[in-house]
């Protein structure tokens, strides 16, 4: 019986890649994402598609419901949907804050409690989380952002040791930078929190910062994100974390080596 893979935010990036990449070995796929019109290549290719959106009950529920009915069960769960909101602490309107937990922790959170049934009933569960190196290192402006990939590494740790037992992995992912809008969307939003005020010169500094390092050519290819994804999901004996992408080792290693604030100064010398 071919495992069913469910991955959210698929209609772009590393989701859309790691989709077509589980179909080709075999996989039945469903991509999830609000944008369904960006899933339609997926769906040429007899990939499933549906609806979601990570800030809304119903969307949740209907979209596992539909994917049960139809299959049976969800094996292979890969928890990608995400973005990042930048700006000053002091900026960023508790609104947005919540929201930025709800699409990157609470929704993927529900999804999951949601998935993990048929998991156990089947005795056989891989879900995939993907956080960032941002759930290891910081960056100023991004206090939100970081927070909450912070806690998707603590709620995988968890959530590995309570599933176990029942045939399931817990699998974290921890990309680095990758060629995608996500670095100048986070710009964009940066100066419009912070771009007048207080912090306006150094949200403008680190603003030309993240342009310039998504706007360059050392920024790793999505497809190669999509295969470290793919190996998380399919692998015998998968490792409990997997990391990927441009900086992702070098920064990780220089925080957990060099302590905080070496880390610091490394980080304010980008943006002085």
């Amino acid at each position: 019986m071919q495992k069913v893979a469910l991955i959210t935010g698929a209609s772009s990036g590393m989701g859309k890649s790691t989709a077509h990449i589980l179909h080709s070995q075999g996989y039945t796929v469903y991509g999830a994402a609000r944008r369904m019109e960006e899933m339609n290549d997926l769906k040429e290719k007899g990939i499933g598609i549906v609806s979601l959106d990570l800030t809304n009950e119903d969307s949740i529920v209907k979209a596992v419901d539909t994917i049960l009915k139809k299959e049976g069960r969800i094996d292979i769960l890969i928890n990608n949907a995400g973005y990042g909101s930048y700006g000053a602490v002091e900026d960023v309107p508790l609104e947005e804050a919540r929201r930025q937990f709800e699409v990157n922790l609470f929704g993927m959170a529900r999804l999951t409690q949601l998935v993990l049934p048929s998991m156990r009933q089947h005795s056989y569960g891989r879900i995939v989380n993907i956080s960032s190196m941002g759930g290891k290192i910081y960056t100023p402006m991004g206090a939100w952002y970081h927070a909450t990939k912070h806690a998707v590494e603590g709620w995988s740790d968890c959530l590995r040791l309570e599933v176990k037992s029942f045939g399931i992995d817990v699998v974290i992912v921890e990309p680095g930078g990758i060629k995608t809008p996500w670095g100048i969307i986070a710009a964009d939003n940066l100066e419009k929190t912070s771009g007048k005020g207080a912090y306006v010169d150094f949200a403008n500094k680190a603003a030309q910062v993240i342009r310039k390092t998504y706007s360059g050519d050392q920024l790793t290819d999505v497809e190669i994100l999509g295969k470290t994804i793919a190996k998380a999901a399919t692998d015998k004996k998968p490792k409990t974390r997997y990391v990927k992408g441009y900086m992702a080792k070098p920064a990780i290693a220089i925080r957990k080596w060099f302590g905080d604030r070496f880390f610091d100064r490394m980080i304010m010398s980008q943006v002085n």
